[in-house]
């Protein structure tokens, strides 16, 4: 655990002022959790102060040690080597958690944002083409950065650049007009004209130039061309759209590459301007240095190129929301381009150029192998939600008969909808962004385990403690006295697991990893079960305990785990179903 200052729980930041209050050296003391927890809770290395001071590390410590007495928020310090190992007062701790939870207060610091403009691209599919599954990690991973950054206070502009224009568009007018299609026409009947290109395109290659003619049309206005690619164009977006609405995702933009064709000569004339735009058999090319390949931004029959188009949507986004960071989110195969475009920007002039960050990630295959449109080997986006959500609706009726709650279908169906959904999400933001990942239905769905469903299940099991313990929770109730009742190792484990919420979604945000929160969520929700659970082997462990007080404050606990993962869920892009 470290990250800056202002993403440190109140407690760590306390244990970091101590060090550097006792040393008198002005650091960013690193605070990390001990190696064992009956270390303590907070460990700060004392490495920054010895060099300062030209002490030794353990020196330092043990110096810290002695001289520390204990404050509000922290009851003990002891030397380890270098590091000075910091216990929290618990009962400041409880409190402030409660008060974090279920007193208005936040757990996340809105600080560590603030001020910051972030523009994330993502999920921008290609028009004429299915919402794949191949579309998934894009689409997640960059909803999940939008609300990790939101959360952190930043403002945040999401994007869904889609790939609406190019030679492969021009090759689906093509094959439309030489085949024809069946009406009504859907994205379906549109992706096989284009795969049927393809094929044709392997049996007489000159066929391609037939696609290359109907761009051009495109490019130059042709109103037949044009007509044509709206109304693809609607039937695609209505599609995506269909698939965005199951994900609960929305775009603060939808902005495709078509948008920024009347930008194209102005682009061009700048880079010209430059010097930077040179001819290389016919085609238009910005040579740069150290890159054995250069970038190629006009064909040699005219038209432009995806490249061309991304310098102008790098202008716009700094010219209209003057960014702090810019970030797309594409398959870690697209690394090559958009190297080249930033050092392009950059030998352009533009400075911001820096703040622009390719945010790759790894492939998703089904069955140990990757999909794609090119050859029609796809799968469905809509059709995986559909299997996962048949998968876990008759454990969500089983579970309802179980505990004998009077839910309708229509209420078992919504759950199993957000189950689903949730668990094909969370399967693909679990892995290091940059690992692939093999789908596996049965495990993504499983109620136990690293899934989605065990975390969602995890949260239903909070409110249904609360439900049942018949005591208000209301933060009124909850004074100094009764939150002194815990105390406990076991509800201290969860409640040192809370503190770190905050700095989990810092770090998350700013690495731009939500597999962090993941693993974290994980890790709270066992806290979580190894505490209750513990309570039916120890009676004085109970949460549902006949002492009121004593449950009142256990209950409250529960409550701020149930809101963390709710707010967790929240930002991977999960809902947080009450009943399972």
């Amino acid at each position: 655990m470290s990250s800056s200052p202002s993403a440190q729980n109140l407690f760590a930041r306390a244990a970091a002022d101590a060090v550097a209050r006792i040393t008198g050296v002005a650091a960013d003391f690193k605070v990390e959790a001990p190696p064992r927890p009956e270390l303590g809770d907070f460990a700060v290395g004392c490495f920054a102060a010895a060099k300062a001071l030209k002490q030794a590390p353990p020196a330092v410590a043990a110096k810290v040690a002695a001289e520390f007495q204990p404050t509000e928020l922290l009851s003990a310090a002891t030397a380890t080597g270098p590091f000075v190992n910091f216990r929290a007062n618990r009962a400041a701790g409880f409190r402030w958690l409660i008060d974090a939870t279920l007193g208005g207060g936040a757990l996340v610091p809105q600080t560590v944002g603030a001020g910051q403009t972030v523009c994330i691209d993502f999920s921008s599919p290609n028009i004429s083409k299915h919402l794949a599954y191949h579309h998934i990690r894009s689409t997640v991973i960059g909803h999940a950065l939008v609300n990790l950054n939101r959360a952190i206070g930043a403002r945040v502009i999401g994007i869904n650049h889609l790939g609406d224009w190019g030679t492969t568009h021009g090759m689906v007018m093509a094959a439309y007009k030489k085949w024809g299609a069946p009406e009504p026409l859907d994205v379906t009947a549109i992706n096989d004209l284009y795969v049927r290109f393809r094929e044709a395109m392997k049996a007489d290659p000159t066929v391609e130039q037939e696609g290359r003619v109907w761009f051009k049309k495109l490019e130059d206005g042709d109103a037949e061309a044009r007509a044509l690619w709206q109304r693809f164009r609607d039937i695609s977006w209505a599609e995506f759209e269909s698939a965005y609405q199951m994900m609960d995702i929305t775009f603060d933009e939808v902005r495709g590459e078509s948008a920024y064709e009347p930008e194209l000569p102005g682009v061009l004339a700048m880079l010209r301007d430059k010097g930077l735009v040179s001819e290389s058999e016919g085609a238009q090319v910005a040579v740069l240095p150290d890159e054995k390949n250069p970038v190629l931004l006009v064909t040699r029959d005219g038209t432009t190129l995806y490249a061309t188009r991304d310098v102008a949507a790098a202008m716009y986004r700094w010219n209209t929301y003057g960014f702090t960071r810019s970030l797309y989110v594409v398959d870690r195969g697209q690394g090559l381009h958009f190297k080249q475009l930033f050092k392009l920007l950059a030998l352009a002039g533009y400075e911001w150029s820096s703040r622009c960050e390719h945010v790759p990630f790894g492939l998703v295959r089904i069955a140990g192998k990757k999909t794609g449109t090119r050859t029609g080997n796809i799968t469905l986006l809509k059709a995986v939600f559909a299997e996962a959500i048949d998968e876990v609706a008759p454990m969500m009726r089983a579970n309802a008969a179980k505990i004998d709650a009077q839910i309708s279908d229509a209420e078992i169906e919504r759950t199993a909808t957000m189950v689903g959904v949730g668990a094909i999400v969370f399967a693909n933001l679990l892995p290091q962004r940059e690992k692939d990942v093999d789908f596996d239905l049965e495990k993504v769905t499983s109620l136990s385990g690293d899934s989605g469903p065990y975390l969602q299940y995890s949260h239903a099991r909070c409110v249904s403690i609360q439900r049942k313990g018949g005591v208000p929770i209301e933060h009124a109730t909850l004074t100094p006295e009764v939150l002194a009742r815990l105390g406990n190792d076991h509800e201290w484990a969860v409640a040192r697991r809370l503190l770190d919420f905050g700095e989990i979604v810092a770090r998350a945000a700013a690495a731009s990893e939500p597999h962090l929160l993941c693993h974290y969520m994980l890790e709270l929700a066992g806290d979580f079960s190894r505490w209750y659970t513990a309570g039916n082997e120890d009676a004085g462990l109970r949460v549902l305990c006949e002492d009121l007080e004593l449950r009142r404050a256990r209950v409250a606990l529960v409550g701020a785990v149930q809101a963390t993962l709710k707010q967790g869920l929240g930002i991977l892009g999960l809902g947080a179903p009450d009943v399972m």
